[in-house]
C-alpha cells in the first residue's frame, strides 16, 4: 500500500499526518525529542520525525533507528514549510542512501 505522509506549519502549529491521520511519534520506543516534530534543519525534533516516518513505513523500530540519522540529514532536514512524501518516495530515498 502506498501511504502518503504530509507535513505543514499551520497557525495552530506543526501538523504531520499519514493518510490523513496524525503520525504517531513512536517516542515510547525511541525519544529524540519531547518537543514534537520539526523539519528543515538537523536536530532532535527532525530526528523524531525521521524516526516516526521510518517506523511507520518500515514497521521495524530497530531498522528505523539504524536509518534515522541519514534519513533525517538527507531528507527531513531539506523539507520545505509544507511537504508530502509517499511510501515510494521513502523507498527511493532509502535506496539512494545505501
Amino acid at each position: 500500500m502506498n501511504k502518503v505522509y504530509h507535513g505543514d506549519r499551520t497557525i495552530d502549529g506543526i501538523v504531520v499526518t499519514v493518510d490523513g491521520e496524525p503520525l504517531d511519534a513512536h517516542a515510547a520506543t525511541k525519544c529524540y525529542s519531547r518537543n514534537g516534530f520539526e523539519w528543515s534543519y538537523e536536530g532532535p525534533e527532525p530526528s523524531q520525525l525521521a524516526y516516526a516516518i521510518l517506523v511507520d513505513h518500515l514497521g521495524d523500530p530497530a531498522e528505523a533507528e539504524r536509518r534515522q540519522d541519514r534519513f533525517m540529514r538527507g531528507v527531513v532536514a531539506n523539507f520545505q514549510n509544507e511537504w508530502e512524501m509517499t511510501s515510494a518516495d521513502i523507498d527511493r530515498a532509502l535506496q539512494q542512501q545505501r
